[in-house]
């Protein structure tokens, strides 16, 4: 469905210079994440593909076709929240209905409806009334509204609480099982929600993809190893991925949890989640 290759895009200013460098595959059917600390390089990734920014070299297919070669049919079938996307103030979501029925022919006017109902989002009330938490629900509304194939996401429940935030994420689940030739790609800064929802994950770190991987797999074969200096001096190295210097000794990620289970029973061993992976991945050093 969407094909990063070798996407290049570099900024340089009197603060610092930056680089994307990234390949990404998102097949249909799934709810792809990409994670990655602020100014890793998510949101040059999104507005790379959807063409909002002329990237340096690589090629970006939608479709099956070039990022740029889109039709307005193809363009229809691309639903977007950006972090930092708005809407005329003045508007309120019934004016809204209006619009979006003239940009996309597959508006389903009974869908927004319900959405709004479901998230609580008044209809005439103007954007500009709207808090931080109410803008970002009617963006995903709108995104979810038109029939769209692919959902490009980005920070979606941004500013949200709990509650809000676990109705959202059931909205993209009942979704995806509707849509089943659709697919998502989604950032959070909360990770507990892509462990919920995803099906596979992309971590970004300085632009570069540095790690891809099924969530499952993630969250079942990832570990801490808490290890003493004589046991990380003496122990085979084969199966470690990121080391961190640590007053007892090393922190040590892993993708084996259960070879260290069965052959080093005495050692610490603390199931990995997606932050503790981010942390060794961004902050850790090769081993």
């Amino acid at each position: 469905m969407i094909r990063l290759e070798n996407v290049r895009k570099s900024y340089k200013d009197k603060k610092a210079d930056f680089e994307l460098k990234c390949s990404m595959e998102l097949q249909e059917g799934r709810i792809t994440g990409l994670i990655g600390a602020n100014g890793a390089g998510k949101s040059t990734t999104f507005r790379a593909i959807l063409n909002l920014i002329t990237i340096d070299g690589g090629n970006i297919e939608l479709f099956g076709k070039p990022h740029t070669k889109l039709t307005k049919e193809d363009k229809e079938n691309i639903g977007v929240v950006l972090s930092d996307s708005s809407f005329s103030e003045c508007l309120c979501p019934k004016d809204m209905m209006d619009i979006m029925k003239a940009l996309y022919h597959k508006f389903d006017k009974k869908a927004f409806l319900g959405m709004c109902e479901e998230l609580g989002i008044p209809l005439n009330k103007q954007f500009k009334e709207f808090s931080t938490g109410m803008k970002a629900k009617l963006k995903l509304a709108i995104a979810m509204s038109h029939e769209a194939k692919f959902l490009i996401l980005d920070e979606p429940t941004s500013g949200l609480d709990v509650t809000a935030r676990d109705t959202i994420l059931e909205m993209l689940q009942d979704y995806m099982e509707k849509h089943e030739d659709a697919g998502i790609l989604i950032s959070s800064h909360i990770s507990t929600d892509l462990e919920k929802i995803c099906d596979d994950i992309y971590m970004i770190h300085d632009g570069k993809i540095v790690l891809h991987e099924e969530t499952d797999e993630l969250l079942e074969n990832y570990a801490i190893l808490r290890l003493e200096e004589k046991q990380f001096d003496s122990m085979q190295k084969d199966h470690f991925l990121r080391k961190k210097k640590e007053s007892y000794g090393y922190s040590v990620l892993t993708d084996e949890r259960q070879f260290f289970m069965e052959n080093y029973p005495k050692i610490v061993i603390e199931k990995g989640t997606i932050d503790d992976t981010i942390l060794m991945m961004t902050k850790g050093e090769a081993i």
